[in-house]
């Protein structure tokens, strides 16, 4: 959900009231890569290797194993159907966190949210279905185009804009300086009383510097008028353990707050969102499942497992 005046006119001392965003299961959209693994508590070898294999990582699926065996003897489980049910429950538990929601509650708006990641990981498309899932729940969105060193993605999301009814800001001309079509996203968005903004940035990493001084500039410019609720870091989950890479590369110069696995739906490979949250401590909030601007929702825990095991 997100929180907002009940009227752009209310005043400043005006309670919030609270706005639900759509509800989706997602759960059929995740690639099951447990569902065919014979669950045998004497040889646990092969559920090991997949784990491994599924990018959970080397340590983390020797100690999920080892949790399974010892939960499996203290409830005196011995069936196929019983341990699958508690690697279920014990990755669940794994998963879970407090701060999974959009920070959206507080009292300055509109809200602002800095979108981030390589070039490629799905950066600009997460843009457009999280603007169209928003407006869907009720929000007035504005779009800044502030990845102005390749005109592509200010094109993309321009289309993105338009399938999903959100305002956009564009830089005037080629190349433009991306903090200043940030300050001009900020002001519009003030203007037509959006509820939210969501501003693109570049995606190049060859210069970490470089990248630190110019997302920094973007985080004082914006802060001039309004907060930086979010910076989502948006991550290729088909590309494994250099997602993992990327986003400690990212979290180092970009104050990530949340992050967003895309193409969760063609990959084997679901388990870097386990390594990722236990690697950076940073929250997935946000999950992309296909190309269809409805294939995304909230990061589920449970619906994530279910995807992952197949029914238990």
């Amino acid at each position: 959900m997100f929180w907002r005046k009940k009227s752009k006119a209310d005043s400043a001392e005006t309670p919030l009231e609270a706005v639900e965003l759509p509800k989706r299961n997602l759960t059929k959209s995740i690639k099951s890569v447990f569902s065919r693994i014979k669950f045998d508590l004497d040889d646990l070898i092969t559920l090991e290797d997949t784990l491994i294999q599924s990018d959970f990582g080397v340590d983390a699926a020797a100690a999920i194993v080892d949790d399974l065996k010892s939960r499996a003897k203290r409830a005196s489980a011995s069936s196929e159907a019983q341990l699958r049910a508690i690697l279920s429950e014990l990755l669940v538990e794994r998963l879970a966190r407090a701060d999974t929601e959009l920070n959206l509650n507080s009292e300055v708006q509109p809200y602002v949210i800095l979108v981030v990641g390589v070039n490629g990981a799905g950066k600009t498309t997460t843009i457009g279905k999280l603007a169209n899932y928003l407006i869907q729940g009720g929000a007035k969105v504005t779009l800044g185009a502030a990845d102005t060193f390749r005109a592509a993605a200010v094109e993309q999301l321009a289309t993105w804009a338009t399938r999903s009814g959100a305002e956009i800001v564009r830089p005037k001309t080629e190349g433009q300086d991306p903090a200043s079509v940030a300050f001009e996203t900020v002001e519009t968005a003030i203007a037509n009383q959006s509820d939210i903004v969501i501003i693109d940035t570049a995606g190049r990493l060859q210069n970490k510097q470089g990248l630190m001084d110019e997302l920094g500039k973007i985080r004082r410019i914006i802060e001039k008028k309004l907060v930086v609720n979010e910076v989502l870091l948006v991550l290729d989950a088909t590309t494994g353990q250099n997602a993992l890479t990327q986003a400690t590369a990212f979290t180092e110069v970009a104050q990530v707050t949340g992050l967003v696995l895309t193409k969760l739906d063609g990959s084997a490979k679901g388990g870097i969102v386990y390594s990722i949250q236990r690697e950076l401590d940073i929250p997935v909030k946000l999950i992309g499942v296909g190309e269809g601007i409805d294939d995304f929702g909230f990061f589920d825990p449970e619906d994530f497992v279910t995807g992952l095991l197949g029914e238990v």
